[in-house]
């Protein structure tokens, strides 16, 4: 049985990207191939797709899915942060769209079994690329209190951050914290009442923290915003999907400063009422789109 899987502003992105036959597009978050598909379809008979994830349970599941397409895919089993590389590798100078969509998805939060949500009781992993040696809770368990507090406040932007890690250190001196429910515990104790918020739960901002440390997500982003843009064909889109504020300055940012581009989102693009309804979790998603813009020699 398939994961569900619910692309996030589906008609918007294919509206920007605006898929052609021939051309070469890259969806360098494949998930479980919802984007992908409607690219394919769109660039039909003979556009191509290159679609790059770390998870290798997610990669299956697009494989499956967009099987149909055959040749036209090539899947790649890496973090999009070695897309130049890996482009390079396949004799590619020039795509004409890319698409970045950072959310986690509903089958990762729910299902997967390694830690990302703080609901129930799983491994505390949220290793997104299973190869890599760092999970969270040799993270929790091995890093400094100021390490700690640094992770949350700056990740997580967490106003409890030092509370929080100054009980995690205490706590882990009794016994070691292998589980999301042993974490949920502690962050539950260390924030007072009063400061637990009233629409989502009170360790959410650090669980969010630990994950982005772990698999390195800013760093990655930084690392493809740089070198996204000049793989761009002259017309091509650039297309990031962002779930948290400190993601969404970083393509802002990097948007606006590079002299190639011309940001065609003045404002990020989020998803209508009826979307939310059908999907929760779009609800914090925003869509920022640049062109590559021919660069005029002086």
């Amino acid at each position: 049985m398939q994961p569900p899987h619910l692309p996030v502003l589906l008609d918007e992105v294919i509206g920007f990207l605006a898929p052609v036959d021939g051309g070469i597009y890259v969806d360098a978050n494949l998930g479980f191939g919802g984007h992908a598909e409607k690219v394919l379809e769109k660039s039909s008979p003979a556009g191509r797709l290159i679609g790059f994830d770390c998870d290798a349970h997610a990669l299956e599941s697009a494989r499956q899915n967009l099987n149909r397409f055959g040749g036209r895919v090539t899947y790649v089993h890496s973090n999009f942060s070695s897309l130049k590389e890996t482009l390079q590798g396949l004799g590619i100078d020039r795509i004409d769209g890319l698409l970045l969509d950072l959310g986690v998805s509903s089958w990762q939060l729910d299902t997967s079994g390694r830690g990302f949500s703080f609901k129930g009781s799983e491994p505390l992993d949220m290793r997104m690329d299973e190869r890599i040696p760092l999970t969270a809770a040799e993270l929790v368990n091995t890093a400094t209190e100021d390490e700690l507090a640094d992770i949350f406040y700056f990740f997580g932007e967490e106003r409890q951050a030092r509370r929080v890690a100054k009980y995690l250190v205490t706590e882990r001196q009794k016994s070691r914290i292998e589980n999301t429910d042993q974490l949920t515990s502690v962050v539950e104790r260390a924030i007072p009442r009063k400061f637990h918020p009233k629409k989502v739960h009170v360790a959410t901002k650090v669980f969010q923290a630990l994950r982005i440390a772990v698999n390195q997500e800013l760093e990655n982003l930084s690392r493809i915003l740089a070198d996204g843009p000049s793989l761009l064909a002259t017309g091509g889109k650039f297309c990031v999907i962002s779930f948290h504020s400190l993601e969404d300055r970083l393509v802002k940012r990097a948007f606006l400063e590079n002299p190639s581009l011309r940001v065609l989102t003045k404002k990020p693009v989020i998803p209508n009422s009826t979307e939310c309804r059908r999907n929760p979790r779009a609800r914090s998603a925003k869509l920022r789109v640049a062109e590559a813009a021919e660069v005029r020699k002086l």
